[in-house]
This record gives C-alpha cells, structure tokens and sequence, in this order.
C-alpha cells in the first residue's frame, strides 16, 4: 500500500503534528502534497470563475483535502469522492478592504466588487453574511483575482477595492492596518477519495485531534507556521505573533440535518448552473469509523 496523500490546508494543524509527530504516532504512512501551491502562488491565480469545486471536478491527487463545506458538499454528492462525516471545520473569514477606505459598514459595500474564489468559501460566505444588510442586486462579487493568496495580493497592491480574506491572509491584513467590514466565518469540510483507506483516515484525524488540542492551549507557539504557506514576498513582513488559531477542527457529526439544509441553501441562491448533484447523504458521506 502507498503513502496516505494528505494536502495541507492553509492551517497549522497539519504541520503540527509533523513536528510532534503525531502522524508517526498513530502509525500513518503519509506524505504532504500542497494542491494549491500556495507559497509560490502559480495555482493561486485561477482565473475568472475557476476556484475550488473545479479543483475536485478535475479530480486531486490526495487522500485527503479540504474546502468550504458548502463546495465539498455539492462536490461529494456530484461523485467527486466522499465528504468525511465525524467531523468538520470552522474558519474565522472578513471581508477587508483599505483604512483609507469610504466603506465603513456592510451597507457601504452596495454595488463594490468583493474579490472572492469561484464556488469557494468566500463565495458562500460573503453572501451569506451581507444578505441582512444588502439586497441580492446589490451584493457585486468579483471572481478574476483568483484564490485566497492572490486576493490578498492583489488587495494589498490596491488593485481591488475588497477583498473576503482567512486562514493566515485574515491575519496579516489585520497587522498591515486592512479594515475589516464584516466578520464572514464558514465552516470547513473534508473530502476523502473515493479509494482511501478508512484506516488511514481515521488515524490522520486522531493525529489532527492532538494537534487541535496544542492550538487551543498554546497558539502563540505555533502560529509561525503560517510561513510555510505565505507568497515569499510577504515573509519579512509578517509577524505571526500578532495572528490568531485560525481553522478550528470541531469533532462533531456533519449530519444529514447539516447536508440537506446546505443544499438547499446554495439551490436556493442557484450558485451551481449545472445542479448540486444528486447522490443522497449515505452514498456521499464517508462515516469511516464512528467517534
């Protein structure tokens, strides 16, 4: 049997249990392959309605990877592998946008172009946060400036006017003095492959249940991490002191209650043009072996 192929998430927990060993520890055979190449930025640059359903569509080469649940929902039920169910993921998320800014408050963001990912999180999110505050012809997204590294970048150069920001990118545009407008939290979803072992599965979430206790009691010791993942350019400058946790894995059911209710919310906003699949909750959740 090969190496269990996890793709790293743009999170800490991850790169801790590396250096804990935590992977060892629960006797999984594994190596890290980034999906996204987020320190060099060249899979980070898309292009116009290109994000992260389209990376499960055209199939990863993993074991396990994450998104938005809202896209490894429709992506799972589509037969693009199998959502783990014994857990899922809370990413604090914002929308940013320049201190020197006009756009003070959500209603000020009316007819302002939010750079967000394609079918990703941010996609989701920004709607779902600005619908009390804004009607749906006044929520402008803007899907050219790629994932979640170039947005920041291309924020930062001041090349768009707003931006939905996590993970590392949320905190460093807090440290540079970037306001944020509204707070646009998800939640996260894994996607196991349909030939991944349940083994393998289960022990990678054991070793990410200890590194999730590291987080809680000492984030400050790990949040250097971020490093890893960041566009070279940035480095120097980011002092990962300042940033949070970010990803918070909470090891609770993704139901079925969960599963239909997502559908229905992203059906009803008619995000995907081709459908959000038809495969019931037992044939696109994997369950492994139940906590």
């Amino acid at each position: 049997m090969g190496k269990f192929v996890i793709a790293p998430h743009m999170r800490l927990h991850e790169w801790i249990a590396v250096e804990k060993r935590y992977f060892d520890q629960v006797g999984l055979d594994y190596v890290l392959e980034d999906q996204l190449l987020s320190a060099s930025g060249i899979k980070h640059d898309l292009g116009d309605k290109v994000g992260a359903y389209q990376t499960f569509e055209k199939g990863r080469t993993c074991d396990v990877s994450s998104a938005c649940h809202w896209t490894v929902n429709v992506a799972a039920a589509s037969g693009h592998g199998k959502l783990y169910g014994n857990a899922y993921s809370v990413s604090p998320c914002g929308i940013f946008v320049p201190s020197d800014s006009s756009v003070k408050r959500p209603d000020d963001l009316a007819g302002i172009p939010i750079s967000v990912g394609y079918q990703s999180g941010s996609h989701y999110s920004t709607i779902q946060a600005l619908e009390p505050f804004l009607e749906p012809d006044q929520i402008d997204l803007s899907f050219s400036d790629g994932l979640l590294f170039k947005r920041m970048e291309n924020l930062i150069d001041g090349k768009v006017p707003a931006a939905s920001l996590f993970s590392g990118p949320y905190y460093f545009a807090a440290q540079l003095g970037f306001r944020k407008v509204l707070d646009t939290s998800f939640m996260m979803a894994a996607m196991v492959a349909e030939d991944a072992d349940v083994e393998d599965v289960e022990k990678y979430f054991s070793a990410l249940r200890m590194a999730q206790t590291d987080i809680d009691l000492r984030q400050e010791l790990y949040t250097h991490y971020y490093r890893r993942e960041f566009l070279e350019r940035f480095r120097d400058q980011m002092d990962c002191r300042l940033f949070g946790p970010g990803e918070r894995i909470v090891f609770e059911p993704y139901s079925r209650e969960i599963f239909d209710r997502s559908r229905e919310w992203i059906a009803e906003r008619e995000i995907f043009e081709n459908g959000i699949g038809d495969l019931p909750y037992d044939k696109a959740v994997t369950l492994g072996f139940p906590n």
